[in-house]
This record gives structure tokens, C-alpha cells and sequence, in this order.
């Protein structure tokens, strides 16, 4: 359909919209007033990982077009943890974890929305704040009563978990309706009137603002997200090495401007739309480019990321990095460094502990495959051991590049 709402039509243009509840009401109410949306982040470690970049940028591009971002930090819903696409419950985190978990994560939407007293300011709010003051008898009066366990066990969330006959605790069952009640609450107490997230979160989503139209009366909106996958097929944010974190300390800026540079030809035009401000006429001439012409593209796309996410200077120092190792032969500062001890190293060794290597097993491997160099030299040796004393490059492939420094 065609959008009235400046919300709507830049949602809908960057590819954000994968289900509406409501869209033409939602459209309506977008275009003649400022709506406060909200998604909730579960704190679970000290980063976010760019699985949930999409969701932050999605607030983002509601403050981008008038509207109030609300950033709902799960400080009593990750007391029990979120079941969905788990085969097992979460590890149980101390308030003191939670809350400092918390801190960290509070730091990337600080880089990404403004925050402030203004109508349209961004606000971070804690929902342990209200489900921490809950009492059970309470609970299961006033909300127990609008779920049915009928419903509950249709939900992916609790449905795959049991096909695959895996336990879910009581614990984790009644995360859907702390969800939803989280949504009734904020609609009470802010005016909140919409809630975005992921399709896994569908269900959860729906739920919340039935819930809000049982008890109070109230119109609410959900909206969500496709589900993001790489062109190959891959899940969002995951790498062989692992998560790619948001956070600089959980992930250097090299590593995290890498991820985004190395993505798959196929995909630049859409985490260009999705993950930076660039114009969409621009983003149209970028993913156009054909053959070697594309790594310009994602030259812009590594940039644009690793400025909104770490800064600007850490953008150019990672191109300027990359710039070194890769076409002038030289060693950059922000690559992983290992320290070469006196004796120097064995290949192997080298390789497991820098971390091109999961084990022995695999660095052996690499070496076999001819993925192995040395200062830009291919090595087949895996009996090879570098002396100490020097500076040395070590590359496995074509992408991964560190320093041996004594």
C-alpha cells in the first residue's frame, strides 16, 4: 500500500517491514501526531550483537521522522529469559550482572539516538522498575486472566521448543505474558502506542496489545522486522569466530569495520538501506556496481556502520589499516596482535593464538589448504617456526590478518 506517514514510507522504502497489526490505522496516526514506539532488549551480556542493530536502527529511523523512541531494557525479563529459537533455558545472571549489563549496552543507543526531555527525544527505561513490584496474586488476577494456555503452547516459542522435546520451564513460559503486560504498561504510563521487534516476536507482540485493549480500552500497534539472514543463508551476527558485538570491548573496531567489508556482494544494497543514512538514490548507484567496482561499495557500507557504531575517527583508522595490509604490504595498527615470545613460535601455535585457529586440528588444516602465510608468503611447512626478535604478518586467507610482535 502507499504511505501517508513519513514513518511508514521510509520503513517501508529501506525494507524494515515484514508484519503491520493495523497498517492503515497506524498510518493514520503517524501522520497527524508524534506516536512513541518501543522495542525491549533483554540484558544479557555486556553488548548487543548486530542481529539486534536492525531493531536500534529502526528506533532510530522513528526519531528520524518525528516520532518518540522508546529503548525498554529487560532488567526483569531477563530474570527469566526469553525462550524463543532456544533449545535450553538461560543462564541465570545476578542483579548486579544485569545492571551492569545494562551500563554497557546503554552505551551504543547513546550513539545512535538523542536522548533528552523533548517530545521526541529518545528515553531508556527499565521494566524490572514495574514487573519487580508485581505481586503474583496480582499478576494472575489481573493479566493471567486474558491468556489462555490454549493460545501459549501455539506460539513458536513454546511450540518448536516441545517438538523438539526439549524442557521449558514455568519460568520461561510466563515470559509472554510479562511481555505483554510490558506493553500495557508503557501505553499507560508513557502513551506508548507502538511496539516493534523481530517476526520471532510476532506472537509476543500481538499479545501485548490484546492485552492492552482488554484491560484499558486502548488502540495499539505492532510491527516487526523480517527475519535477517545473509545472502548465503547465514543468521545475522554470527561469524565462524562468533558474535559480532557492538560494543568496542567485546569486539575491536578492525574486527567489527571487517565484518561489514567482507559481507557478500549480494547483500550491500540492503545492509545499506538497513544499517546507514546514505540516500537511497546513492545506495541504487552503489549496489549497481559491477565486479571489483562492488569493494567500493563496501568500503562505504563498512564506514557508514563503524561511524554510527564506533565513530568516525574509527572508521577511518580501520580503512586506513585495511589500506596498509592489504595494498601496501604493511601492518596496520588496529590488527590483532599476538606477542612473539624471545624463542619465537611455531606456525601452529601462531595460528591458534591469535585466533585464526579454533584448535591444532583446523590450523593444520589451513596450512594443508594453503591458507597459511607469512608476510604475505604462502607457508606449507607446519613444522615452520618463527623466530623471535621481529616483527611478523600472519594471514589465514585472504581476510584475516594479524601481527607477531615481540
Amino acid at each position: 500500500m502507499t504511505y501517508n506517514s513519513s514513518l511508514l514510507r521510509l520503513l517501508d522504502e529501506r525494507g524494515y517491514i515484514h508484519q503491520l497489526t493495523d497498517a492503515e490505522g497506524l498510518d493514520a496516526l503517524a501522520a497527524k501526531q508524534v506516536v512513541p514506539g518501543y522495542i525491549g532488549f533483554d540484558a544479557t551480556a555486556p553488548s548487543l550483537h548486530i542481529g539486534s542493530l536492525v531493531q536500534i536502527m529502526m528506533l532510530r529511523r522513528l526519531q528520524q521522522t518525528g516520532h518518540k523512541p522508546v529503548v525498554v531494557m529487560g532488567g526483569g525479563t531477563t530474570r527469566i529469559g526469553d525462550p524463543t529459537g532456544r533449545d535450553e533455558s538461560r543462564k541465570m545472571l545476578t542483579d548486579e550482572a544485569i545492571e551492569a549489563n545494562i551500563a554497557s549496552i546503554r552505551t551504543i543507543f547513546a550513539k545512535l539516538l538523542k536522548f533528552g526531555d523533548g517530545p521526541t527525544d529518545a528515553v531508556m527505561v527499565n521494566n524490572h522498575d514495574w514487573l519487580g513490584k508485581l505481586g503474583y496474586i496480582e499478576l494472575l488476577q489481573e493479566v493471567g486472566t486474558h491468556f489462555t494456555v490454549n493460545r501459549m503452547l501455539t506460539f513458536d516459542s513454546v511450540k518448536l521448543r516441545l517438538e523438539r522435546e526439549q524442557p521449558m520451564t514455568f519460568l520461561e513460559f510466563n515470559y509472554m505474558i510479562l511481555q505483554g503486560y510490558d506493553f500495557r504498561h508503557l501505553s499507560k504510563t508513557m502513551g506508548v502506542r507502538l511496539q516493534m521487534g523481530g517476526s520471532d516476536q510476532w506472537g509476543n507482540i500481538v499479545n501485548g496489545l490484546e492485552l492492552g485493549r482488554r484491560m484499558d480500552g486502548t488502540e495499539l500497534f505492532g510491527l516487526t522486522t523480517p527475519l535477517l539472514t545473509t545472502a548465503d543463508g547465514g543468521k545475522m551476527g554470527k561469524t565462524a569466530a562468533g558474535a559480532v558485538w557492538l560494543n568496542e570491548e567485546q569486539l575491536p573496531a578492525y574486527d567489527f569495520w571487517q565484518y561489514w567489508r567482507n559481507v557478500d556482494d549480494r547483500d550491500v544494497g540492503k545492509f545499506l538501506r538497513l544499517f546507514t543514512d546514505v540516500p537511497l538514490d546513492e545506495i541504487a548507484r552503489l549496489e549497481s556496481l559491477q565486479g571489483s567496482e562492488i569493494n567500493a561499495a563496501k568500503i562505504v557500507l563498512a564506514n557508514e556502520v563503524t561511524s554510527l557504531c564506533r565513530s568516525p575517527e574509527a572508521a577511518k583508522a580501520a580503512e586506513a589499516t585495511a589500506s596498509a595490509t592489504f595494498a601496501g604490504g604493511g601492518v596496520g595498527q588496529e590488527l590483532p596482535v599476538l606477542a612473539l615470545p624471545a624463542d619465537g613460535i611455531g606456525l601452529i601455535d601462531a595460528l591458534v593464538g591469535i585466533g585464526f585457529a579454533a584448535s591444532r586440528g583446523e590450523a593444520k588444516r589451513l596450512i594443508a589448504g594453503g591458507g597459511a602465510r607469512i608476510d604475505g608468503e604462502a607457508v606449507s611447512d607446519e613444522a615452520l617456526h618463527i623466530p623471535g626478535g621481529a616483527e611478523v604478518r600472519i594471514s589465514a586467507g585472504k581476510k584475516k590478518h594479524g601481527v607477531l610482535r615481540p
